[in-house]
């Protein structure tokens, strides 16, 4: 079985995917999708999203990392997965699933679930443009206002050349509500020869299990709750191998906060660094009462030298004896 990190616009960038993916269970992850329109993208664009691309189309960590393509047109999809594959990407997948209105309106993600015909054409020359030895994958929701072209799709991806499938088992009208309709995501493994990962509303360890019971697959791919507990997959492997395993407490979680400020700080401009931290933090929430304490230390806070001593105050047993 495998779990996967999910895509995640503006969350889960190189420095995120880092920290997560190095704290093991991760079988593979997915860059932030590249938009594509009607030109052949520079190199920077790609490097820019993927940096791993530098290293192997791997984190720091050792986890492949594939590349993720979002746009309409087949030629111009197929031309720029080319030029990334020439990049060094080991592997390209195409998002069918994001639900953002602006990306909808231009023709992209989710929308396509309308045009089973389109995507297929997508998968075909995406498949012709590259060497055999590089796998196409998509992403995929159940539909965009309800779940009935949701078989037709799977085919239609499959039957084009995608050899692995992710469906995010809500339609795009669902967006993230709960809950995932993870029965979905064995009907599409019923119609389709590649294998299928379920995603959507994978929390916790039981979450997963309950996914597996329904969908009947094993493999998934996890998003916002790995941002929320980065040892999720760890734990699932752990509960899948028969191993002991000991989760991560606010301790070790605080040394990864204090490690992604260090990089927000040298890689982000100030004014939009208190916003990538607080981002996390306020997610972490849903599992530490600790990251709760401290984002109300800070989410007022706008200056990153001031967050810098808050940070530096911070202690690991917790808020009682601190002191602003």
């Amino acid at each position: 079985m495998e779990v996967a990190l999910a895509p995640m616009e503006g969350l889960a960038d190189a420095m995120l995917r880092d920290l997560i993916t190095r704290q093991g269970g991760m079988d593979w992850c997915v860059s932030e999708f590249i938009r594509v329109s009607d030109r052949l993208l520079p190199a920077e664009t790609f490097y820019k999203l993927a940096p791993e691309l530098k290293n192997r189309a791997c984190t720091p960590a050792g986890t492949p990392m594939r590349i993720q393509l979002l746009g309409s047109d087949p030629v111009c999809l197929a031309e720029n997965a080319a030029r990334a594959a020439e990049l060094g990407a080991s592997v390209i997948d195409l998002n069918f699933g994001c639900p953002a209105k602006t990306v909808n309106n231009s023709k992209g993600g989710s929308i396509l679930l309308k045009e089973p015909d389109r995507l297929y054409r997508i998968a075909d020359y995406v498949r012709h443009a590259l060497p055999a030895s590089v796998p196409v994958t998509a992403k995929m929701r159940l539909g965009y206002e309800d779940t009935s072209p949701a078989l037709d799709c799977a085919r239609a991806l499959a039957a084009g050349g995608a050899s692995q499938l992710v469906v995010h088992a809500r339609t795009r009208a669902q967006g993230y509500k709960p809950p995932a309709h993870w029965e979905w995501v064995a009907r599409v493994q019923d119609v389709v020869d590649v294998p299928v990962l379920a995603n959507g509303d994978i929390w916790s360890l039981e979450d997963w299990q309950r996914c597996r019971s329904v969908s009947g697959v094993e493999s998934v791919m996890i998003g916002r709750g790995l941002v929320c507990r980065p040892d999720l997959a760890r734990q699932i492997k752990a509960f899948v191998d028969q191993e002991s395993y000991q989760p991560l407490g606010w301790t070790e979680v605080w040394l990864l906060l204090q490690e992604f400020w260090q990089r927000v700080r040298e890689k982000v401009m100030p004014r939009y660094a208190p916003g990538r931290l607080k981002q996390w933090l306020s997610m972490l929430m849903r599992n530490y009462p600790e990251a709760a304490a401290f984002f109300q230390h800070i989410r007022r806070e706008t200056g990153c030298e001031r967050i810098d001593r808050l940070m530096h105050q911070q202690a690991f047993s917790g808020l009682e004896n601190h002191s602003c």
